[in-house]
Parts: structure tokens; sequence; C-alpha cells
């Protein structure tokens, strides 16, 4: 079996020539905890001097939903340039009073956790005020806002959140509190930690990381043993649209092992989105691509055009809906899309063939198909773009 990795060590050696281009472009100054003392003071002495003119005061949010402040770079992906779309919340509008008096409470938690170097989770945020809140994800969104108006990655604001996704394979760290986790089991995976960033002495012989959409789809993976028949390898899912965790867990593996990442998705529009959020980020959290995206993932599967080439029984298909066609829409209006060619191909078939297949859809081949025979080949012949 030593010829199973053949096409994948020669894309680890393509991709290690552009390794410190990418390193380059992602590069970001880390900000110091005094550094964001003053940017919430200086927030607040606006708010301040707002009052002290008798004037109602309002905050600036950079518009985290529009593309308009998105531009794309092939080496970063999706990257917040401008503010030229802004959300304004006024003290003195009915309909935006409210958020107001969540930012304000939330920036003086998070004042608190940073002056006292202490962390707290999204979670404790909430149960500070859950009448102010009415819910946690108003919290999560204000959390996000916070960062990206003082220009501050979330863990740096000493608020954690907690992980959805887990990770399994060839890996063993440390976590920030000197805890040694082993990701070996062959039976049941490990948690991604709520606190990426603190991981250290990471310790791996993987030859790639695989990505996986569905936790379905990552637990049968793991019932059939798939780390121990493609060993050496690390698998991981953000059970669906990845949260920030996931994500930046697979990025600080590429950092430190720098091997090839590849993503195992269903061959539908939403599949495919949630590969390109891994790969060239979100719009939401754009203003933090540089430590968010991977650009060299690739597309492992299931692409489309298996679907025509191994005869995927028609009954394993199913038809668009109108949400997947509008979806798919905006996916190839997508800037990446012009810089993969191959990919738009793909999302032509569907388009063409108003079809989608999960990737169970394999098992009507044959039971088992996916780990001994679909993802093996896929390895060893190089079946990615």
């Amino acid at each position: 079996m030593s010829e199973k990795f053949v096409e994948v060590d020669k894309l680890r050696e393509d991709l290690s020539k552009n390794v410190e281009i990418m390193m380059n472009s992602q590069h970001h100054h880390e900000v110091s905890s005094q550094e964001v003392l003053s940017r919430i003071e200086k927030v607040i002495l606006e708010v301040v001097t707002s009052l002290s003119k008798d004037e109602a005061p309002i905050l600036v949010l950079p518009n985290r939903s529009s593309w308009a402040n998105v531009s794309f770079e092939n080496a970063v992906g999706l990257k917040m340039t401008s503010e030229s779309s802004v959300t304004m919340v006024r003290s003195n509008c009915p309909s935006t009073v409210s958020k107001f008096g969540q930012i304000l409470k939330v920036l003086s938690s998070i004042y608190k956790l940073v002056q006292s170097n202490i962390y707290a989770t999204k979670r404790d945020i909430y149960y500070n005020d859950t009448q102010l809140f009415g819910s946690q994800r108003t919290v999560d969104s204000i959390v996000d806002d916070i960062s990206c108006l003082l220009k501050v990655p979330r863990r740096r604001l000493h608020v954690l959140a907690s992980s959805k996704g887990f990770v399994s394979g060839d890996l063993c760290y440390l976590e920030e509190d000197g805890t040694r986790v082993d990701c070996h089991s062959s039976t049941s995976a490990t948690p991604v930690s709520s606190n990426v960033v603190g991981i250290s002495n990471i310790v791996s012989s993987a030859k790639f990381v695989l990505i996986v959409e569905k936790d379905a789809t990552f637990q049968r993976l793991l019932d059939d043993d798939i780390c121990s028949k493609l060993s050496p390898c690390i698998m991981i899912t953000g059970k669906g649209v990845p949260d920030v965790n996931s994500r930046l867990m697979v990025r600080k593996i590429w950092d430190t092992l720098h091997v090839p990442v590849f993503a195992l998705v269903d061959a539908d529009p939403h599949g495919i989105e949630i590969m390109c959020i891994y790969k060239y980020g979100s719009v939401a959290m754009s203003f933090e691509a540089h430590s968010l995206t991977v650009p060299s993932v690739m597309w492992l599967g299931l692409l489309p055009s298996d679907l025509e080439r191994l005869r995927v029984p028609e009954e394993a298909l199913i038809p668009l809906t109108q949400r997947d066609q509008s979806k798919l829409t905006s996916l190839m209006n997508r800037p990446y899309l012009a810089c993969q060619p191959a990919w738009h191909k793909e999302l032509l078939i569907i388009q063409q063939s108003k079809r989608k297949a999960e990737i169970q859809s394999l098992a009507s081949i044959a039971p088992g198909f996916l780990s001994c025979v679909y993802l093996p080949n896929k390895l060893r012949y190089g079946g990615w773009i």
C-alpha cells in the first residue's frame, strides 16, 4: 500500500511551493490586551461625548452581511476591505435602542474580562442578563459585531464559544491548561477545543486532512475505521455549516503540518457552499479571514461528475428545490468561482441535470462503497479538483 499516497505527496510538494506566499498574505498583527481596552474606551468615550452635548449616541457598525464591504484575494479568501456599507445603531430609535443597550452591556462584560485576564463563554454572557438579550443568538451576533467594530479577533476579547465540531485520527496536542489530547481513538471522536488558539505541541504524521461536511457521514466513517484504513490522516467535521472553532482548528492544523486538506461534501449547492466557507470564508466573518480560511482546500467529493461516472442509480438522486436553485445561482456568481473553472463545470452539471445527491447515495452502489472504494481510489489516483 506504499503507493496509496503518491498523488497526495505530489500535491503536498506543489502546495509547499506556495506555503510562504500564503503565510505572508495571512500574517496579521496580534492586538495586545491594552490595545483592546483602549479601543473599547474610545467607543465609550464617543457615547459619553454625545450625551454631554445632549445628542443621542449612535454606534456605527460595519455591515457584516454586505458584499460591498468584501473583496476576494486568492491567497486569503473573502476579506473585509472597506466599510462602505454600515449599520447605524441609534439610542433614540425604537427599532435599535434595545440593540444599543445590548452592545454596551456586552462591551462592559468584555472590558472586565480583558482587564482581569479571565475568559468566559458566550453562554456566560447571555446568562448575565437573559431578559436584556432574549436569546443566545443575540449575544453570538453582538460578540461578532464587536469583534468587527474593534477590529480585534474574538479570542482577544476573552470570549470563548462552545464547539460543535469533532476531530479524529493521527493527532496529539496540548490544551492551554496543559491537558494532553490524543485523537487516535477509532471508536469515538474528540470534540474540537473551545480555545483552539491556546493549542500547542501538535504532533502528527498525517499525510492529509479530510473535512467531512455532515456528522452522520463522519460517524459512519469512524464506524468503518477509516482513519486506520487511510492512516496516517486526520478527519474533522463542523457538523454542517462550521462554527468558528472548527474553522480555526482546520487552519491551525494546516499552519502546523502544511499537508493537503480535502473536503467531502454532498453534491448539492449547500454542501458546496460549506466547503467554500472552509476554503474562502464567509461574508459575515470576512473581517477575520486571515485566521479562518485555508485557500488550499481541494474538493475531493462528492463531485457531480462522479454521479454519472459511477452510475449512481437515478432513484438515489434528488430533484433540486427552488431554494437549491437560488443557492446555486448565488454560488455561480461568487467572485472565487472565476479562479475555479473545474468547480464551475461541476456546478453546471447540477444546473443542467437539476439533480443533487448526498454522500450516502454511494451506498446505493454497494454497502461500504464510500470507505472501501470511493475514498481510497480518490486519494490514490488524485481524484480531486
